[in-house]
């Protein structure tokens, strides 16, 4: 059975072992999201969300199998796009959403994103947005397929690494 619920600290070792093997695959080219063993997402990614308590983990009959951030604290680029004043109180965003790569293809993606939606209908907001880097073509389709619209493609420095290419995604709920 699949679940989706906030992390504790039990699960603290588990969300950085799928973050070192998310970086182990993209290290050995099975797959293509953009990120750095060493810049991020790191241990302190994860106890920062641990300590404000918007770190999520999705766990299939017990067993943690993927982890995600949400919270209303948009990435400065999507200011670019939607200018302040903006209410985030209204609009929900993801951050971080990482499958086990030893787990892939069998739907906690997907999965995940839709529970993300749920909790976003919960706490009253109508608009999801989230970002993810224009070479994951993976999750690129994923979210075109569950109707998201790609609003901007940025060039910036993204969580400390340079020369990224974010797409800014949104979804009205």
């Amino acid at each position: 059975m699949i679940t989706v619920r906030k992390a504790t600290e039990d699960d603290f070792g588990r969300v950085c072992q799928i973050y070192s093997n998310i970086h182990d695959a993209e290290e050995r080219g099975d797959v293509q999201i953009g990120w750095s063993r060493q810049i991020y997402p790191t241990p302190q990614t994860a106890r920062d969300a641990l300590d404000r308590d918007d770190l999520f983990v999705m766990e299939d009959d017990g067993e943690v199998v993927a982890t995600a951030i949400y919270n209303h604290n948009p990435m400065p680029q999507y200011y670019e796009i939607w200018p302040e004043p903006c209410d985030y109180g209204h609009i929900m965003v993801i951050h971080t959403l990482v499958v086990d790569p030893l787990l892939k293809r069998r739907g906690y993606g997907q999965a995940f994103v839709e529970d993300f939606e749920r909790h976003a209908r919960h706490e009253s907001c109508d608009i999801v947005r989230l970002d993810t880097q224009a070479k994951n073509t993976a999750a690129r389709a994923m979210y075109r397929k569950l109707g998201y619209t790609e609003a901007h493609i940025t060039t910036c420095c993204f969580n400390g690494i340079e020369g990224r290419r974010l797409v800014i995604l949104q979804k009205e709920l």
